[in-house]
């Protein structure tokens, strides 16, 4: 409360018929007179509401699952407390998973006073997979989901996490979902900044967030061989999850949580960091990494202040523009030993700025022709020369 009056005030505003529609609503121990809301609106809406109330469970998961396990449609959607539809969002997304036959539809997302996940909603895509877009980066549980999907795998939030479930959850669906649709053209959903900067959601503390990235990799890896496509997918907890925890924060940080943090990645670092995930990262995310990756916390320190400070690298072009070196502290000295690859901007990165040349198999294989084409001449001209003799 309030949050919680606009976001019913939206359910009851969506287009689709309200007789298609139920709603399960989880009072999870609300002292704020929640419960109280929910029989009024239950007792006055044009749908069906089921109004459980229990203890607090203390996080997201556990409601949602008790509402998981009460639905009967063909269709969930989970839709928190504090933020609200769009008024055709229901229907334009029941639509387009019955027109395509995917499991999940992501609808575009709005902030409201915070920000809100952008690269996916670049078009509308009737059918797409986790590894031909960018809906890996929005996780979160606010997606139509078909309801046979999660019944037949078993699918529920992982209550052991205080942050990060929706995120192990939506991952799962992703690769387990025979398709995903993305609608881009319309606002289903609106996430909402509170006043008090306080969201159903808890934030947690660093160690809940490795506990996170921890969760999400394992499952990663469960359901992927070594190889492009793991790779693809581990940028994702290692770049949203795990590097925040390395960035200007950790120049800040006592001497005790850098090395309890540098001890938790390990691990992770250990089994899951590749030259193939590497190359996907900007160049002062990969420094980061591979900093975190080397255990060098004296180095790391001096690249978080560099990025606390908001310096920038000086740029060094060589091979005549084709390679681009984002000097970050620690290139090119000797005594700290980081490879130059490490610096080594990849093309998307690299192409902002002046005087870069793009190489790439075009550029080989021109280079190629151009070599070939001097040897014939060459050989030409030598054999000219023997028959005139």
């Amino acid at each position: 409360m309030p949050y919680l009056v606009e976001c019913l005030a939206s359910v009851e505003a969506q287009t689709i018929d309200p007789e298609r529609i139920e709603v399960i609503t989880v009072d999870d121990g609300s002292t704020d007179g929640t419960g109280e809301y929910l029989e009024e609106f239950a007792a006055r809406a044009a749908m069906p509401v089921t109004v459980i109330r229990q203890e607090n469970s203390g996080g997201p998961s556990g409601p949602r699952n008790v509402g998981l396990g009460k639905a009967t449609g063909r269709y969930v959607f989970f839709l928190d407390a504090d933020d609200r539809l769009g008024p055709e969002a229901l229907e334009r997304m029941v639509a387009m998973a019955d027109r395509n036959g995917t499991d999940v539809v992501l609808g575009r997302i709005e902030g409201v006073n915070r920000g809100a996940p952008k690269s996916m909603w670049g078009r509308t895509l009737d059918r797409t997979d986790v590894f031909s877009s960018n809906i890996r980066y929005t996780l979160s549980a606010q997606k139509l989901f078909r309801r046979e999907l999660l019944t037949r795998h078993g699918m529920r939030f992982d209550e052991s996490l205080w942050t990060g479930e929706d995120a192990l959850f939506t991952m799962e669906a992703y690769l387990r979902a025979d398709g995903v649709s993305v609608i881009a053209d319309y606002t289903c959903y609106y996430l909402v900044g509170r006043d008090d900067g306080k969201h159903v959601t808890k934030s947690g503390g660093y160690e809940l967030r490795f506990d996170s990235a921890r969760a999400l990799m394992r499952l990663i890896a469960e359901h992927l061989p070594a190889g492009e496509r793991r790779d693809l997918l581990m940028t994702r907890p290692l770049v949203v999850t795990l590097l925040p925890q390395f960035g200007p924060r950790f120049a800040k940080d006592s001497e005790k949580v850098r090395r309890r943090k540098l001890e938790l990645a390990k691990p992770l670092m250990d089994a899951y960091w590749t030259p193939g995930v590497a190359r996907r990262l900007k160049v002062e995310e990969r420094l980061r990494l591979h900093l975190v990756a080397e255990q060098r916390p004296e180095l790391l320190v001096s690249v978080a202040r560099f990025l606390k400070d908001k310096k920038q690298p000086a740029v060094l072009l060589e091979r005549g523009g084709r390679r681009l070196y984002l000097a970050y502290p620690h290139f090119r000295d000797a005594a700290a030993g980081v490879p130059d690859s490490v610096y080594l901007a990849e093309p998307r990165e690299a192409r902002a700025y002046p005087g870069y040349r793009e190489g790439g198999a075009g550029s080989l294989l021109r280079r190629a022709a151009r070599k070939a084409r001097r040897m014939l001449r060459s050989a030409a001209a030598t054999g000219g020369r023997a028959a005139a003799v």
